[in-house]
This record gives C-alpha cells, structure tokens and sequence, in this order.
C-alpha cells in the first residue's frame, strides 16, 4: 500500500475508536512521499525520525490516559501505555521515549 493511503486508513480506523492522532514520526523519504500532510492532520507534531510511526492516544479506564505508538507499515505492530492522572510530563515523556527506542530495535531487526 502507498505509505499516503496507509497513513489515510490507519488514522481514520483510529480515529473510528476513539484515539487522536498526535505526533507522527517520519523518515525524510516517507515524509517527501507523502506530500504537504501538515493540513491534513492539524492534530498532530510533526518529527524528524528513522523511523515511520504514529503516536495515538484517548481517555482510558480509571480516569487514565492511553497512549498508542504504531509502527507505519503494512504489518500492524503498536506499543501501549497507560498513564495515571498523578504521571508528570517528564515521567510520561521518558516512558515514551524508551517505546520509541523499542520500535526502533524492533524495526532494525526486521
């Protein structure tokens, strides 16, 4: 699938339960491949990344906030987090830092 469609459906089958789309991490080549996204998706931060993913997150259970990073490929793979309300954004931000290092092992070693 191009990576403009794959981008289109992953966020609207998101979207269609709930989550928001809130960064998008993308390589040089995929985000050259898929044109002026920016005003397509006023949601999200854009970053620079080696890899192509997508943060995602809603309301959770037990007044909790999940987040969601999804690999941008055609073989689905994610990682999931919870946060407590009491989480402070470094403690957050650090969590989804080593997800982001996770996906990138994982992504190497494919």
């Amino acid at each position: 699938m191009e990576p403009t469609e794959l981008l289109q459906n992953l966020v609207a089958t998101y979207e269609r339960h709930g989550w928001r789309l809130r960064r998008m991490l993308l390589r040089a080549e995929t985000r050259n491949g898929v044109g002026p996204i920016e005003a397509q998706f006023t949601t999200a931060t854009f970053f620079d990344a080696p890899i192509d993913a997508l943060w995602f997150s809603r309301s959770s259970h037990g007044n909790r906030e999940a987040w969601e990073l999804r690999l941008l490929a055609d073989t689905p793979y994610a990682l999931f987090e919870t946060f407590a309300p009491e989480d402070d954004e470094d403690f957050r931000a650090a969590k989804r830092q080593q997800m982001e290092t996770c996906l990138r092992e994982y992504v190497a070693k494919r």
